[in-house]
């Protein structure tokens, strides 16, 4: 087993490094790189923060934490794992051929996500707190137990957001799942009397005690959630390689004839839109994209959570731009598995590009109605909207628009459990910018010009983009043909 391990991690990284866009890897590691140090200096800012705040001559501090604060970082962690941390599964298909029990591939790569060096990223909070909270109390030893015994906490997270994920994955309607989960944990604490609060705080005294009764109960969830995995994982990775489920067959056929009159345009368009609502990739993305705009729209309108001005406009931007994150970011890689016969009809990408713009500039007015509410409550003005809007369909889309002529890896449309996935680092760079240019510019703008103007400064760039676009797709398109070679190249080297 040890043998078999070493060598699948060595053959993991050379995968990497073959990958076709591992040379474009360079900024997304700088990039990955700065948002670990500054989130890592953050969570080290909380924990002694909240060591200090709840300071006090009893041991209240780690008691509060562990009663209720466990449950919040729980939580945390695991929305934080959904954009950074997919299923493990696709790096079984490779080695199904090959006279390796499945089970064991399973097993190595649930080994893999527990060893993960994520799971300890949450020690930047809770070590410089227990060494304000918990040493003078229990010593260093107690620092050590609790830890340990909160890093186990965090496994039986990471093995539960595996199989939430994964039954995500397969339908949508698992999302009730966590959902539940932790809103019904987090209600039962604010019950009198609470067994919940009471069991967490009794949890984190064990830890911190050495007792060996708590840390055996979290290694058995531990097992349990393990094995749970093993047999969910390799039921659907067996069905989607087999193609055994059919659930995903078209009951009704949508031909979208009112596009029939945009020409060839308009053709592509329905080319888009079927892509998008009959694939099992381009459905989850889609599916996805609408359950964050939605979520955020309903924190930002109903609570006070997104009411400072950063986070209101930063919240904004998310919602205007996840079609973006989802679709554009990784713009002609779905094209790229025919990409052959797009190229044998002169000028169908330029069709191709502009279509596109026209399906996902309609579609921002799904994030723009879902906003009515956060402007009826005063959380956004109408101005905002439009002008954020508009930047999104402008701006943000024109930098997105640039990734066409640079990705050149296919992704599968039809494979969900199995597919690999590798962002370049010009589409991580993009999609920061995406997020943190019109954050910046509105704060610096509102602290010149005040909000008013702000807005409307990024409603004049937004329609001046959204004008010329025409012009700059056309540049886009010519750009493409030149790298046309290269690309379908690397487009063929990378379907599977």
């Amino acid at each position: 087993m040890l043998t078999l391990f070493i060598e699948l991690r060595k053959h993991g990284k050379l995968a990497m490094k073959r990958h076709p866009m591992y040379e474009r890897s360079k900024v997304a590691r700088f990039f990955g790189y700065f948002m670990i140090a500054f989130w890592a200096g953050y969570l080290i800012f909380f924990g002694v923060s909240l060591a200090l705040a709840l300071e006090t001559n009893h041991r209240d501090a780690f008691q509060l934490l562990n009663a209720g604060g466990l449950v919040v970082i729980l939580a945390l962690d695991f929305l934080t794992r959904l954009p950074l941390q997919r299923t493990p599964t696709q790096e079984v298909k490779p080695y199904l051929l090959l006279p390796i029990k499945q089970k064991r591939l399973i097993d190595f790569l649930l080994l893999r996500s527990g060893l993960d060096w994520y799971n300890l990223f949450w020690m930047f909070f809770f070590v410089p707190f227990a060494i304000l909270a918990v040493a003078k109390f229990f010593g260093p030893l107690g620092v050590v137990a609790y830890l340990f015994g909160l890093w186990l906490l965090i496994l039986v997270n990471n093995y539960w957001y595996l199989l939430c994920r994964t039954l995500i994955n397969e339908s949508l309607w698992w999302i009730v799942l966590p959902t539940v989960f932790y809103l019904g944990i987090g209600t039962l604490l604010f019950l009198p009397d609470s067994p919940v609060f009471y069991f967490f705080m009794d949890l984190g005294q064990g830890y911190i005690d050495g007792n060996l009764l708590w840390y055996l109960g979290t290694l058995l969830v531990i097992g349990l959630l393990w094995l749970v995995n093993r047999r969910v994982i390799g039921s659907l990775v067996y069905a989607e390689l087999a193609k055994t489920n059919d659930s995903d067959n078209v009951k009704r056929v949508s031909e979208y004839k009112f596009l029939e009159r945009y020409g060839e345009v308009g053709e592509y368009m329905r080319l888009e839109l079927k892509q998008m609502l009959r694939n099992r990739r381009c459905k989850m993305q889609m599916r996805m994209a609408i359950i964050l705009i939605v979520m955020f729209s309903l924190l930002l309108s109903f609570t006070e959570a997104y009411d400072g001005k950063f986070m209101n406009t930063f919240v904004c931007v998310y919602s205007f731009t996840a079609y973006g994150i989802m679709f554009l970011s990784q713009l002609m890689s779905s094209e790229g598995n025919y990409i052959d016969g797009l190229m044998v009809r002169k000028e169908s990408i330029m069709s191709l590009l502009r279509a596109k713009y026209y399906v996902y500039s309609v579609a921002e007015v799904i994030p723009f109605v879902l906003m009515i509410p956060a402007i009826v409550t005063g959380k956004l003005s109408l101005l905002g909207a439009f002008s954020l809007c508009f930047y999104t369909i402008g701006l943000a889309y024109f930098a997105f628009f640039q990734l066409a002529v640079y990705n050149k890896q296919s992704l599968p449309m039809n494979e969900k459990m199995t597919m690999r996935q590798t962002n370049n680092g010009i589409q991580i760079a993009v999609t920061f910018a995406t997020f943190l240019v019109p954050v910046v510019l509105y704060q610096g703008l509102d602290m010149l010009l005040g909000q008013t103007m702000a807005y409307v400064v990024l409603l004049l760039i937004g329609l001046g983009f959204t004008l010329t676009s025409p012009l700059w797709i056309k540049n886009v398109y010519h750009r493409f043909m030149l790298r046309r070679y290269e690309n379908m190249e690397g487009f063929r080297d990378s379907r599977q």
